[in-house]
């Protein structure tokens, strides 16, 4: 019989983490006794798609952890993408990350490549999508809106830290050729 580790992986950008994924890591949380939560694309940032760095959203992470008591029941890695390269993915997140025998992700590609690699693949709950998305959040900080009030209050105290509203106003202004 193949050894099983019992632990789940639960994966996104995070740029930034919101309270969707906070709800979905309670969600997972609540089912596995341990979750890996990985990081992707963690060579990007300041751009209008990745304003943060990997190690800006480890603190955002990690603040959401320590707050919420789940230092012990939760694993953070990083993972870098593949850049499109789709078979070489899913071994790229297996070598990066503590081991796994599951894999919650709403993520249609995703599926479909953990699957052919021979993992279990559970779908998530989505929390209220339309409100907890990471384009329409970046886009509040752009804008000057209330962007916090759909983060964790400890990722806002991070992002607020880092200056990050600022960068991602920034970011999309350069976007725009430079014109509001």
């Amino acid at each position: 019989m193949a050894w099983r580790c019992r632990r789940a992986l639960f994966m996104g950008r995070f740029q930034p983490f919101h309270l969707g994924h906070y709800n979905a890591l309670k969600w997972i949380v609540e089912r596995e006794s341990e979750v890996v939560l990985a990081i992707g694309s963690a060579q990007y940032s300041h751009s209008l798609r990745n304003p943060f760095t990997v190690g800006e959203r480890l603190e955002m992470v990690y603040a959401v952890l320590r707050e919420e008591g789940l230092l012990d029941r939760v694993l953070v890695t990083v993972v870098p993408d593949t850049d499109g390269q789709h078979s070489l993915w899913v071994k790229l997140v297996v070598s990066f990350s503590p081991c796994f025998d599951v894999v919650y992700t709403n993520d249609p590609l995703s599926r479909m490549l953990f699957e052919e690699e021979g993992f279990k693949v559970e779908s998530i709950p989505f929390y209220e999508r339309e409100k907890y998305e990471g384009t329409r959040i970046r886009r509040l900080m752009a804008e000057g809106g209330d962007w916090a009030q759909y983060v964790p209050p400890a990722v806002a105290e991070v992002i607020r830290r880092i200056h990050g509203e600022q960068r991602v106003r920034s970011l999309f202004y350069l976007e725009a050729g430079g014109k509001n």
